[in-house]
């Protein structure tokens, strides 16, 4: 399902560039852009493995799209429902907790949410399952499928030179580039990480001090088995990586609603800072940008 992405003048006035685009992946109705892919994966072995078993580790967007889409299929399938094992992390803000919690409701029958120390071992575990699906966007190329038509989206605008993407995996940036890598015109593609969370970041050769938490609390893979090809992606396009501060990302966050009326989460506020880190540096950009608001 297309989100919306739309010029915002006064925004880009605000940033010193001509002109901006913020694509609404937050207003996608699995909630954030996990709902491209996860749905996908949950579909395809549904249909061409006949699983109806599957487990998921995330920070909460992931989560969430799976949830939604769970409950989407067993309600239109009672014969045939699906079974979901969530695994999150103690450090969940209690924000995100509890909207996955109101989300299932009920359905505790169907859908298990459980909390713990190591989320994505215990995940790991109860994937290996007979029978069950470990729901991995950081390994499983299913999940670089769910994102081709949001890479689609995005080309279509008018002029595109650069897009801006909050990062923790790569997937979705490698989605994209691989989207882009068929065109005649390949624009920009720019990651953005936190100060907590920065490995892709570090190996395109960015810097930066280390903190416990970062207010973009959805940006959490340390491993990011995607790196090597995303770094090569991301070097390809002439775009590289941006790691803002928390203060940088409330700056972008307080500018990107006094300019559009629009609230924004942190993590959706990344992809404003790593632009404003960009401009801030020298780089030049003669076209439309597009920066990706991924959700909460």
């Amino acid at each position: 399902m297309k989100t919306p992405q739309q010029s915002y003048p006064k925004l880009a006035k605000a940033l010193g560039i001509s002109n901006v685009y913020l694509k609404r992946e937050d207003q996608h109705p699995y909630g954030s852009h996990k709902g491209r892919s996860i749905p996908h994966m949950i579909k395809t072995y549904l249909k061409r493995d006949g699983i109806r078993s599957f487990v998921i580790s995330s920070s909460g967007n992931a989560a969430l799209a799976a949830i939604k889409m769970a409950k989407k299929h067993n309600q239109n399938n009672p014969e045939k429902k699906i079974k979901l094992y969530v695994y999150i992390g103690k450090k969940i803000s209690s924000k995100k907790f509890n909207i996955l919690q109101e989300e299932i409701g009920n359905l505790q029958m169907e859908i298990s949410l459980q909390q713990g120390e190591r989320p994505k071992q215990e995940a790991f575990l109860a994937g290996k399952e007979e029978g069950t699906v470990f729901l991995r966007q950081s390994t499983d190329d299913l999940a670089l499928e769910g994102y081709t038509e949001l890479a689609k989206e995005i080309y279509n605008i008018p002029d595109l030179v650069a897009v801006f993407v909050p990062t923790s995996s790569g997937t979705t940036v490698q989605a994209i580039a691989e989207c882009f890598s068929a065109r005649k015109h390949i624009p920009q593609i720019h990651i953005v990480q936190t100060e907590a969370c920065h490995p892709i970041a570090k190996a395109l050769g960015k810097e930066s001090k280390n903190i416990e938490h970062s207010i973009a609390n959805a940006i959490v893979d340390n491993v990011a088995h995607r790196t090597q090809t995303v770094v090569g992606a991301v070097k390809k396009t002439d775009g590289t990586a941006w790691i803002p501060t928390d203060e940088e990302i409330i700056t972008a966050q307080k500018l990107v609603k006094e300019t559009t009326g629009i609230d924004i989460s942190p993590n959706s506020a990344l992809s404003i800072a790593g632009l404003q880190n960009a401009l801030a540096e020298g780089r030049v950009f003669d076209g439309a940008v597009v920066c990706l608001i991924t959700g909460a």
